[in-house]
Order: structure tokens, then C-alpha cells, then sequence
């Protein structure tokens, strides 16, 4: 039921009750106003696209920790979304009812993350993780759309930073050791390890006893550290169900392990920190970055550990389909997509298989060719 009534003080109320029972009301100059008020919430009833002008008064916070809560996901996800959500999203649009969003509040916070140092770095966060924060901001407005809290998402239509796929370039065997030798003794043995397996660094610090066969000098990966709860580290599984796999350990790696054990005996997990608790990435990453800046290579990311290993692979000849098991991809796509420029160079092979068959043939018939 909807209704137009003049007032006494000449404004014109226009007034209608939802599905609910619940009166709603807004007062306008013109009467025009007023009908053009009510069709379009007509309308918006008709093609059930309608939304409570309540029922956005709830602030991004509350819902968004209600979202969080109904989602399934995995533990590092959990603990990804919490963060992202604690750390850039909250502090700036948290207290904010989320109907007030609008598309140019997240344009703002995408361009804020992009470009606006984080506290304690001398860097903004990477476009590709900008568009991560994006994406779970969306999913969160997309929610909150169809719970009909919102007529539409403010993250619709955002520009992005562009994200640069950077082209592998493994360091050498000379920085690798430079960087080993560099390592407090304590960490010696695991950037080892990452560099002898192609561990990721969740999987290198998860690592416990158990998953290490010295005897068979194998290596079983099937969860990661994910974080701490008081005091006590928690597992996740690996990145991806590919990522469950067994590794075949180098004679160094096996020693190296067995070095570090000798040194820093080990009960559950093989790497500790100083307390002989879990390494925290942050506490790790600050150890991290002032070793890898005191051997002139500031700017290296444990990951570029796991690019080495597999250059080493390709430079002796495994097949794509050994390095993608070795690594744990989804894929050979996702392989020859990270590393197929480190692969001998087609052109050169076609170049060697054909001088290796014609170059005899060719000289001999020449010299013929030349005595007619």
C-alpha cells in the first residue's frame, strides 16, 4: 500500500509499507518527487530487487566478521581474510555503515593500499595483493547484495593496479652460498632445504620429524604452518591438492638436515626460533631482509629460493610433467607459465638437429657438386 498526502507545512509525504509491514516514509518539495519515489520502489518490489533502507545501517565490520564467520574455507585462507580485513580494510571503512560505501570510497582505499607505505615497511602492498584485499572486500559486498542489505555493490567497476608478471630470474649458485654462509646458524639448514627441495615457505616451517625419511632420503609435504594459537602452531593443508607430494632429498640436503638436528635437536618441528617455538614470518621476514641486503641482494623473496631449485631442474633436463610433481603445480600450464623461458631454446634445438643430420651430407655433396 502506497500512499501521497500534502502537509500542512506544504511538503509533500510520500509513505509505503514492505513485505514485512513496515512503514516507510520520505518527504519531498514536489509532489513529482514523491510519485517518482514510490515508482521506483514499486518497481524495485515487482522485479524483487527491493532492499530495506534499514537494513544497510549495519557497519562493514559487523557484517563482514558475519561473512567471515559463515564462510568455508580453508585455514590459510582463514587466517589471509582475517588479516586483510584487520589490517587494511578495517581501519578505514570498519565504523562505516555499509550502504554509505560508495564505489568511490573503494576506488580510494584500492588507490590508498597501492600507493601509501604499511606500518613498519618502506613499501606500499604489491598490486597483486591490492587485488586480493579487493577481492575479498567484493565477495563480502556480494554477500551482502544478496541478503538484500544493498541494491548493489560499491566494488563494482574499481581499476586496479596493474599487476606485473615479474620474468624468473634464478640467482646463481655463488649468490646462494654467499647467502647460506650469511644465515645465522640457525637458519642455515632451512634456506638448504628451500633451495634443495623447492619447499614453499609455510611447508619449510611446518616441517616436522615425522615427515622426513632419512633412511628412504625423502621428504613427504602435506601441510603447511599456518599460524599460533597462544603457543601452539597450527597445520594446514598444503597450497593446492597437487601440492601433496613426496621429494626426493639431495645427498646436501640430507646432510644438512642432519648437521642442523645435530645443533638444534628437534622434537616436533625441525626449524625453531631462538625460544625454541615456531617461527613467526614476520620476525623471520626482518632477519630475512637485513641478511639478504648484507650480501648485495636486497630485494630476494624466499620464493626466488624455490625458482633456483627449479632452474636447477630444468638446467639438467627433467620434463616439465617431473619439475610441476617436484613443485607441487596444479598443472604443467601453470609450470611452463612460470619457467618455460628457462628451458633450452627451441630455435637452438632445431638449429642442432639439423646440422647434426645434414651437415655431413651437405659438405659431401658440395665437394662433389665442385669437381663436375
Amino acid at each position: 500500500m502506497a500512499s501521497i498526502k500534502k502537509r500542512e507545512n506544504g511538503q509533500w509525504r510520500a509513505r509505503y509499507r514492505d513485505e514485512g509491514g513496515r512503514e516507510h516514509s520520505r518527504h519531498f518539495t514536489r509532489k513529482v518527487d514523491a510519485q517518482r519515489w514510490l515508482d521506483e520502489t514499486t518497481a524495485s518490489v515487482v522485479t524483487g530487487q527491493y532492499v530495506d533502507p534499514k537494513a544497510g545501517r549495519v557497519t562493514v565490520r559487523e557484517y563482514a566478521e558475519q561473512w567471515r564467520a559463515a564462510q568455508v574455507h580453508r585455514e590459510g585462507t582463514v587466517v589471509q581474510v582475517e588479516g586483510i580485513l584487520r589490517r587494511h580494510v578495517y581501519p578505514v571503512l570498519g565504523d562505516r555503515p555499509i550502504s554509505s560505501v560508495l564505489p568511490s570510497d573503494v576506488q580510494s582505499l584500492v588507490k590508498r593500499l597501492s600507493t601509501v607505505p604499511r606500518a613498519g615497511s618502506r613499501r606500499p602492498l604489491s598490486p597483486a595483493t591490492v587485488g586480493v584485499a579487493h577481492r575479498v572486500l567484493s565477495a563480502i559486498f556480494k554477500s551482502a547484495v544478496a541478503d538484500r542489505r544493498l541494491a548493489s555493490s560499491p566494488c563494482a567497476g574499481t581499476k586496479l593496479p596493474k599487476v606485473e608478471k615479474r620474468k624468473v630470474e634464478p640467482i646463481t649458485t655463488e649468490q646462494v652460498r654467499a647467502l647460506v654462509e650469511a644465515m645465522p646458524e640457525r637458519y642455515r639448514g632451512l634456506v638448504l632445504l628451500a633451495v634443495g627441495t623447492g619447499m614453499r615457505q609455510g611447508e619449510v616451517f611446518g616441517l616436522t620429524l615425522d615427515r622426513v625419511d632419512f633412511l628412504r632420503r625423502t621428504l613427504t609435504v602435506d601441510r603447511q604452518l599456518v599460524g599460533i594459537s597462544g603457543r601452539v602452531p597450527f597445520f594446514g593443508p598444503p597450497k593446492t591438492a597437487a601440492s601433496v607430494r613426496v621429494i626426493p632429498l639431495p645427498t646436501v640436503v640430507v646432510d644438512g638436515l642432519a648437521a642442523h638436528l645435530a645443533a638444534f635437536p628437534a622434537v616436533d618441528l625441525i626449524f625453531t626460533n631462538e625460544a625454541g617455538d615456531m617461527i613467526r614470518r614476520s620476525n623471520f621476514g626482518t632477519m630475512w631482509r637485513r641478511v639478504t641486503k648484507s650480501v648485495e641482494l636486497d630485494g630476494l623473496h624466499f620464493h626466488d629460493l624455490r625458482h633456483y631449485y627449479a632452474s636447477l631442474l630444468i638446467r639438467h633436463g627433467e620434463s616439465v610433467k617431473t619439475v610441476q610433481a617436484r613443485l607441487g603445480h596444479a598443472n604443467a600450464a601453470e609450470t611452463l607459465d612460470t619457467y618455460s623461458h628457462l628451458w633450452p631454446d627451441s630455435d637452438d634445438r632445431t638449429r642442432e638437429a639439423v646440422d647434426l643430420v645434414l651437415t655431413g651430407f651437405l659438405a659431401d655433396s658440395l665437394r662433389t657438386s665442385g669437381t663436375d
